[in-house]
C-alpha cells in the first residue's frame, strides 16, 4: 500500500494524532469496528459514530445510542430502534456499507437553531513553503441528518455566527483563533511522518463544555465550501494558496 493510500485511512490518521501528547487530548476515542469494540464503547460513552476507514462526504457513516437498555441507530434519514445490543449489531451490520469501519466515541456538539454543527479549519502550505491557517467555516447538519458534510445536505455558515449564543467578542475571536492554531499544530505533527502533504482540513467539533474534538483530518480539503460564504475573501486565499500548491489550476478566479 502506497503513502497516499494510507492516508487516506481514518485509522492511520488517528493514530499519527495519538503520537503527539499534546494533540491526544483532542482525539476521541476511536477504535477499530467490531462487536467487542462497539459494545465496549457504546457501554462507556452511550453514543458513538460508526464511520467507514475510507471514506469522505459523510457517506456510510451512522450515529448509534444506548439509552437505558434500549439500542438505536440512525444512517441517512432512517432510524431504527432495538431492545438488545444483539438485534442492533445484526441490523447495523446489514446498514453499514460494505467496507472496513471504525468505532468513534460521540461528542454531544453545539447546536444552531436546534441542529448540530461543527467547522472545518483549513491549513495549507504559503507560497513561501510555511504552514498557514487560511480558512475557517461552520457546517450546519441537515434537521433530518446526522453529518454536517455539505456534500451531504449541510449548510455552510459564518462561523461567527453559530458561535454567537456561546461566545461574545472578544473571546469568540480569542477561541477561534486557538481552534486555528489547533489546525495548525496538527498540520506540523503530520508533516513528520507525510513531509510531502502541503494541506489538511481539519475537522472540530464542539461539545457544550466548548471543548474542541478532531473528528477528522483530511488530507486533500475541498476549498470550495469557503466559496459558500458571502465574503469571498476567505476563499480567495484558500484558493490562491492551493493553486501554488499544485491544485485546481484550471479554475479561474471570478
Amino acid at each position: 500500500m502506497n503513502r497516499a493510500s494510507t492516508l487516506g485511512s481514518k485509522w492511520v490518521k488517528t493514530k499519527i494524532l495519538l503520537l503527539n501528547k499534546e494533540l491526544r487530548k483532542f482525539v476521541p476515542e476511536t477504535k477499530i469496528y467490531n462487536q467487542t469494540n462497539l459494545q465496549q464503547m457504546l457501554n462507556k460513552h452511550k453514543m458513538v459514530y460508526v464511520k467507514p476507514i475510507n471514506g469522505s462526504f459523510g457517506q456510510g457513516v451512522i450515529r448509534v445510542e444506548k439509552n437505558d437498555k434500549k439500542y438505536r441507530f440512525q444512517a441517512g434519514e432512517i432510524a431504527r430502534s432495538f431492545g438488545s445490543f444483539l438485534g442492533l449489531y445484526t441490523s447495523l451490520n446489514k446498514a453499514k456499507l460494505n467496507r472496513s469501519y471504525l468505532v468513534q466515541q460521540g461528542v454531544d456538539l453545539l447546536t444552531y437553531q436546534k441542529n448540530i454543527f461543527d467547522t472545518r479549519i483549513m491549513v495549507q502550505k504559503s507560497p513561501r513553503k510555511t504552514w498557514e491557517a487560511t480558512g475557517y467555516i461552520g457546517r450546519v447538519a441537515h434537521p433530518k441528518k446526522i453529518v454536517t458534510n455539505f456534500h451531504n445536505s449541510g449548510k455552510p455558515l459564518p462561523l461567527e455566527l453559530l458561535l454567537n449564543s456561546y461566545l461574545k467578542n472578544p473571546l469568540k475571536k480569542e477561541y477561534i483563533k486557538n481552534l486555528q492554531h489547533l489546525g495548525y499544530q496538527i498540520a506540523k505533527h503530520y508533516q513528520k511522518t507525510y513531509p510531502r502533504f502541503k494541506e489538511i482540513g481539519v475537522d472540530i467539533g464542539i461539545d457544550k463544555q466548548l471543548k474542541p474534538w478532531v473528528l477528522e483530518v483530511n488530507t486533500a480539503p475541498d476549498p470550495f465550501i469557503f466559496n459558500k460564504l458571502k465574503d469571498k475573501k476567505m476563499f480567495f486565499k484558500v484558493l490562491r494558496y492551493a493553486k501554488a500548491n499544485g491544485r485546481f489550476l484550471h479554475v479561474k478566479r471570478k
